[in-house]
């Protein structure tokens, strides 16, 4: 009997190491400010006051009021947020005040590092920008926009930031007129996530309006033409083409598409999503 016990007391304690293991890991992997020289300090201890980083919690050499400028940052190290990619899942499957609650504390926790090589900041304030448009709040675009263009001085205005006018317009605006705002963001001169958005919310358009092969070609732009936009909007292009291949009688198709989700999409809605359509389609 006491041997069992051995034996579990010994089990426990394993379980236990590999869990402090796996947590250490996790905090390993947490973002961090690496600067000129290869030193890096995590970026929960840095606030950011004008165009200087200052340390706020002391650690591994540095010590708290310690000042840094923009330009000794290297680049930004660890994983991206989880909030991040589930943010854009949500604004695209039209949830996007659930979005904006994921995004914003993001925005703010990464906002020292907007000018910083590798930033995760920049992609959560553009899909904030996009939640915010959905949502209407056209101050909070006009204060995102100005923040992202600052961020990329050599892109002059971002095109998000036409993105979010275009998205924008007021609900008494023709469709013919959202659709040409829209489909000037397609054009190959822009970068691949602004198009991406940009034929992504055209499909959405089209099936409002009921011009279904239109919206089927728009969806199946996203990750055909500009596959490079994004993983998680890929994902969402492919839910949305499989509709209303499914709607064609055309299952195959729409069942290879859905599959495709979890590849694209891990950790979002739009797993479940895909998971959903699966079986009824079955």
């Amino acid at each position: 009997m006491a041997h069992s016990h051995s034996i579990f007391r010994n089990a426990r304690l394993a379980c236990l190491l590999v869990a402090s293991q796996m947590v250490v890991s996790a905090a390993d992997n947490a973002p961090q400010v690496v600067f000129l020289g290869g030193r890096s300090i995590p970026l929960s201890a840095l606030a950011l006051q004008g165009d200087k980083l200052v340390v706020k919690t002391a650690g591994d050499g540095f010590n708290v009021g310690q000042i840094f400028t923009l330009f000794s940052a290297d680049h930004v190290y660890g994983d991206k947020p989880a909030a991040i990619n589930q943010g854009i899942a949500l604004l695209l499957m039209d949830k996007p005040k659930d979005a904006q609650k994921l995004l914003e504390p993001v925005v703010a926790e990464h906002r020292p590092t907007a000018k910083i090589s590798g930033n995760f900041w920049l992609e959560a304030a553009r899909a904030l920008l996009v939640a915010s448009a959905l949502n209407g709040d056209a101050g909070v675009c006009a204060a995102l926009g100005k923040e992202i263009s600052d961020a990329t001085p050599a892109q002059g205005i971002d095109s998000f930031v036409t993105l979010g006018k275009a998205l924008l317009l007021p609900p008494a605006t023709k469709a013919d007129d959202r659709l040409i705002a829209l489909r000037d963001l397609t054009v190959d001169t822009l970068p691949a996530d602004t198009r991406a958005y940009a034929f992504y919310f055209c499909g959405s358009l089209y099936k409002k309006e009921k011009r279904n092969p239109e919206a089927l070609e728009a969806y199946l732009s996203v990750p055909c033409v500009v596959p490079t936009g994004g993983m998680v909007i890929n994902a969402a292009g492919e839910i949305q083409a499989a509709d209303l291949l499914t709607a064609l009688g055309r299952r195959e198709e729409a069942t290879a598409l859905l599959t495709s989700v979890a590849r694209d999409a891990p950790g979002t809605v739009l797993v479940d999503e895909a998971h959903k359509r699966i079986e009824s389609i079955k």
